[in-house]
């Protein structure tokens, strides 16, 4: 499992780098998640995400999101939760528009162990309310994601791999395929809460093609304990 991970990320990287230097813009992603655990049974994400089309200054996408998890047996976790975008697209004539979205949505992530590699399928539905101009779409999104422990079994090693695949697809559209997105990347585990993650990622959508280097930052907080103290 190491030298197909590390054999993908190397793949994905050249790949990365070759698209990059074909385009004139640099696609950059920073992403802030934050998950606590409320009781044995809920828990709570929020995250806030940030994408440009050079390094900081030029605004691609800025949004918030929050969804509530419960777990049930067998792995499953269901949750519902709501999106809040501003998209900052190029028109023909090279200009900016701005688009607010309002994105309800509903998801169920089936969690799974490989070894100490853990696997995860999110299958989520979505629907996105659009401004500028008005539009709804309902679309439908499938995630894997292997999160890969490298290092030995047992070892203090705080480095762990990242591999993803998510394909969109649109429900009540002419184009029903919106995109399909690769990831591979690496995390490092800082102290027992936070971590910082370095990813690459491939979107390719029905009309071009997006390349993104991803600088990510997690909390993780355990809030059951203090819930049944009080």
């Amino acid at each position: 499992m190491y030298r197909i991970y590390i054999s993908i990320t190397f793949f994905l990287m050249l790949f990365s780098t070759k698209a990059l230097a074909q385009q004139d813009n640099f696609n950059m992603w920073l992403q802030y998640t934050m998950s606590a655990k409320l009781t044995e049974k809920y828990s709570f994400t929020a995250l806030s995400q940030y994408r440009s089309y050079d390094l900081v200054k030029d605004s691609r996408l800025f949004l918030v999101s929050t969804y509530l998890e419960r777990k049930l047996d067998n792995d499953l976790y269901p949750a519902i939760g709501y999106m809040f975008l501003v998209l900052e697209p190029y028109t023909s004539d090279n200009h900016k528009k701005i688009r607010y979205e309002n994105r309800p949505f509903q998801q169920l992530t089936i969690k799974n162990k490989i070894g100490r590699t853990t696997l995860l399928h999110r299958y989520r539905a979505e629907e996105r309310f659009l401004t500028n101009p008005d539009d709804f779409v309902l679309r439908l999104r499938y995630l894997i994601s292997l999160k890969i422990p490298l290092g030995k079994e047992g070892g203090n090693n705080p480095l762990y791999g990242i591999l993803k695949n998510e394909i969109r697809m649109n429900v009540v559209k002419e184009e029903q395929f919106d995109s399909n997105r690769l990831t591979a990347g690496l995390g490092i585990n800082v102290g027992k809460k936070s971590a910082i993650e370095l990813s690459f990622i491939n979107q390719l959508s029905a009309d071009d093609t997006s390349n993104y280097v991803l600088a990510g930052f997690r909390n993780t907080f355990d809030w059951s304990a203090k819930t049944e103290n009080n």
